[in-house]
This record gives structure tokens, C-alpha cells and sequence, in this order.
């Protein structure tokens, strides 16, 4: 059977993927040590902020492939899949839900981690916008989702391994060439993401990343002035 090669993944999503991995691996390491490192932890995860928000924007307005609207499952997709007559490209029914899950548990611990604290020296930068106890519960929380974040990116490294050994499809070549061998004569390479579409996303996650920093807050008030000492 005759195959060709055709565009699947465009750079902007290639470059997001191995850049999240790098921080998440980053964001782990400077958390779980602690100390001075924290301060890293807190930075990773405004960086994982704005890449998390552009991939939002990415997944409205990027190429085919990269798009929401094109590989969010719905159950006649699934059962497809399930009875192996799935045959299009980008995320699989089963990826997809692996992705979707990835993003919304990514999102609920960058967000709390902006406004968490660890009752010593670190303060989130958004900490001021919630009370001392709904800090506490969130930091709490994003404490404890570090598990489920463990779990997801197992099962996500796992299933590339059983689609490379088993089925004998090598997910990770395309997310680094952008391009990948297909039979179906009617495959479409993907299109759109062009220029503009990158710069919108990418105005949004260098917004994001600023408005995490804490510099939409309103300056604290100046400390009290210092009253004189009697001269007794």
C-alpha cells in the first residue's frame, strides 16, 4: 500500500508540547526540593500559566489538527475507536480525553498555585485576591494534585509506548517533524495557524504571564510612618 507524508502538527503546538513537558518536569523538581527553589517553582508555574492560556487561544484558532473543534471526541468517535474503525489523524478519541484531562488538571494547578502560600516565605502573586483560609485550602489541593498530575503523564508516556511496540505507530516523530506517513488517500494536510493566528495567541500568553505576576493589583499601601521617640 502506497503512503505519503502530509503536514499533521504545526510548530506552534510542537513547541508548546516539549516546552510544557520541560516545565512540568521543572515545576516538579523546584517544588519537591523546595527551599531557595521555590522561587523557580513559582516562576515555572507562570510560565506554564501563559503556555496553558495559548494553547486555549491555539486550540480556537490554530491549524486543523490543533484545533478543539476537531479532535474533542463525542461517543460515536469512542465506540469507533473502541471497535478499531477510527481512522483519522491527529489525537485518537482516547488521546484526546488524555489531553483534555492533561489541560484541565494543568489549569487547576496553575491556578491555584498563583494564589497559594506555605506559611513560611512564599506567597503566590495573586495570594492577596482570596482569604488566608481559601489559600490555605488551595494550597492544600495543589499540594495534593501532584498525584493525579503523576498519573496522567504515566498513562499518557505508557499509551505512546503501546502505539510504538504493539501497534507500531510512532506518536512522538510527528510531534517533532510536524509531519507524518499516511495510507488514506483522502488524509488532508492541516491547515491554517497562520501568522496572525500565532501572534493573537501568543499577545494573550505574554498577557497572562503579566497579569500573573500580580501587576494588574493595586500597589500595597505605604507602611504607617514611624512615630517619634519622646526625647525623655
Amino acid at each position: 500500500m502506497s503512503t505519503r507524508t502530509i503536514k499533521v502538527w504545526d510548530l506552534p503546538t510542537r513547541v508548546f508540547h516539549w516546552l510544557l513537558a520541560l516545565l512540568v518536569v521543572a515545576a516538579f523538581v523546584t517544588g519537591w526540593l523546595g527551599g531557595n527553589l521555590i522561587e523557580w517553582h513559582g516562576r515555572a508555574g507562570i510560565a506554564i500559566t501563559a503556555l496553558l492560556a495559548f494553547r486555549l487561544v491555539w486550540g480556537v484558532i490554530g491549524s486543523t489538527y490543533a484545533r478543539f473543534a476537531d479532535f474533542v471526541p463525542g461517543p460515536a468517535h469512542i465506540w469507533a475507536h473502541i471497535r478499531g474503525e477510527w481512522n483519522g489523524l491527529g489525537h485518537n478519541p482516547f488521546g484526546a480525553l488524555s489531553v483534555l484531562a492533561l489541560l484541565g488538571i494543568l489549569l487547576f494547578q496553575a491556578a491555584s498555585g498563583l494564589v497559594a502560600n506555605d506559611d513560611i516565605a512564599f506567597e503566590g502573586p495573586l495570594y492577596v485576591l482570596v482569604s488566608k483560609d481559601t489559600s490555605d485550602w488551595l494550597s492544600s489541593l495543589h499540594r495534593q494534585n501532584f498525584w493525579p498530575i503523576i498519573v496522567l503523564v504515566s498513562l499518557h508516556v505508557l499509551a505512546i509506548l503501546y502505539y510504538a511496540h504493539v501497534k507500531k505507530d510512532n506518536l512522538v516523530k510527528p510531534m517533532i517533524t510536524g509531519v507524518k506517513e499516511v495510507s488514506d488517500p483522502e488524509a488532508k494536510p492541516a491547515r491554517g495557524g497562520g501568522p496572525a493566528a500565532f501572534v493573537i495567541a501568543l499577545l494573550v500568553a505574554v498577557f497572562v504571564a503579566w497579569a500573573s505576576t500580580g501587576a494588574l493589583l493595586p500597589p500595597p499601601p505605604p507602611p504607617p510612618p514611624a512615630q517619634a521617640v519622646p526625647a525623655w
